[in-house]
């Protein structure tokens, strides 16, 4: 596996640079996917990357909504998805016909919708937010009444920390909304010198149960700088290959063991060659769906 491994990262080098691409690849893929990548992040994170490279050739290893992020900002850019059906349940919980029909019920709300939704729902949207920034998001915001959009457990976490009145949409991500509360416990009681990590994603009450909240850019912030040598992750299990490899004096254990998007495990390294190839799939966002999308990441922008 080592010998073909390193076989296929010699071809992916060479397409990349036939082609001028550049690969990325979210915090929750596989090894050795984040390994032979330009840049390793979050969905954002990583479209903001797209949108600055020199690079005419966006390889976006992660699910599809991240790759219409990138073709959003960077509509001038190939923007390749190596595996088309690496898509998002959340994302799919709300389309923007049902979130219009939602905004009549509550025409004085702002919509605010997270990152993790297709271009088509960011378009119908007032502003966008990530894990890391929507709590200043929102409350930058000047009114009373949220509709939050799709992750209730976010708009949860948020609610709890904000005057402003949170209406969710009820959608959530099935892995992180898998563990539960008692989940937290057995791992305290297995490891009970380690502290608690969890992402908010997570159900209100693992979120309580667990010592910090953090978004994947904020976990990894978190244990670089923590003293603790210890650390109970709960989010995909693809961060922990990044949190060892930047931290391998410490030890990381999973909260949850169904913590496992399957989605973004379906990419590989076969996948990776073939798409570099073949040049598909390609990811487009239609002209009027990406300039209202846009709007929505711009204001969120000016705010974080």
């Amino acid at each position: 596996m080592r010998e073909q491994n390193a076989q296929l990262t010699e071809k992916i080098l060479k397409l990349k640079e036939e082609r001028n691409a550049v690969i990325l690849a979210h915090n929750y893929q596989i090894g050795e996917v984040q390994d032979i990548a330009d840049y390793v992040g979050d969905s954002f994170g990583l479209s903001r990357v797209a949108a600055d490279t020199d690079a005419d050739v966006i390889v976006f290893c992660g699910v599809h909504f991240m790759a219409e992020g990138a073709a959003i900002l960077a509509p001038e850019k190939t923007v390749l998805l190596p595996e088309i059906l690496a898509g998002c349940p959340m994302a799919d919980m709300v389309t923007a016909d049902a979130l219009r029909e939602k905004k009549k019920e509550h025409p004085n709300a702002t919509v605010v919708t997270y990152v993790n939704s297709s271009a088509a729902v960011k378009a119908e949207s007032d502003v966008c937010v990530t894990s890391s920034n929507a709590l200043n998001v929102v409350n930058s915001l000047d009114t009373d009444e949220i509709l939050f959009v799709p992750d209730m457990n976010l708009g949860s976490f948020i609610a709890d920390r904000t005057d402003k009145r949170m209406i969710m949409w009820e959608g959530y991500c099935i892995t992180h909304h898998r563990v539960r509360a008692a989940d937290v416990d057995a791992a305290r009681e297995k490891h009970p010198d380690a502290v608690v990590v969890v992402h908010p994603e997570c159900r209100p009450e693992v979120v309580k149960k667990a010592d910090h909240a953090f978004s994947t850019g904020g976990i990894l912030k978190f244990a670089r700088e923590s003293e603790h040598k210890k650390l109970i992750i709960g989010t995909e299990m693809g961060l922990i290959h990044r949190l060892e490899k930047e931290n391998p004096e410490k030890e990381f254990y999973l909260l949850h063991q169904g913590l496992v998007c399957p989605n973004m495990k379906y990419t590989n390294l076969e996948k990776v060659v073939a798409a570099l190839e073949n040049m598909q799939p390609v990811i487009t966002v239609d002209d009027e769906v990406r300039e209202g999308a846009r709007r929505a990441l711009e204001r969120m922008l000016a705010v974080s």
